[in-house]
């Protein structure tokens, strides 16, 4: 952790031995070891939040891209569904409109071997033997 050799350890050992003495050394050396893990266990937890906000933070970019996503894909598909209602309503219009157009020229058909092509209009005057019936 701290690039000591062997020999620095023993030198420091030898040092500790003779300022703190034989009876505290003991202690002291249970204090700095309960000191060393309290340190390594808070740079643990330090690194594991930093790795949990970055990983929080991916997820919160794929949500924005899913979500970015769902509304496109949403988007297209409400467009596709009016194309299609647009359609079928003209599907509709056409498949009403073609019988009443079949009923007409058959109508047409019928009137047409009986009369001419005429348009009638205002101005025609209007046989007296239909004044009657009328």
């Amino acid at each position: 952790m701290f690039d000591i050799s062997f020999a620095e350890m023993i030198i420091i050992f030898i040092v500790a031995l003779i300022v703190i003495g034989p009876e505290r050394l003991p202690r002291v050396a249970r204090t700095m070891g309960h000191l060393l893990g309290r340190a390594r266990r808070y740079v643990d937890n330090v690194k594991s939040d930093i790795q949990h906000e970055i990983e929080l933070d991916e997820l919160k970019r794929l949500k924005n891209s899913v979500q970015e996503t769902t509304h496109s894909i949403e988007q297209s598909l409400k467009q596709e569904f009016d194309q299609i209602q647009t359609t079928t309503d003209m599907n509709t219009v056409e498949k009403t409109k073609n019988p009443v157009l079949a009923e007409l020229r058959q109508i047409n058909t019928s009137v047409g071997n009986k009369l001419p092509d005429q348009r009638v209009t205002t101005q025609q005057q209007v046989p007296e033997s239909d004044k009657s019936v009328s």
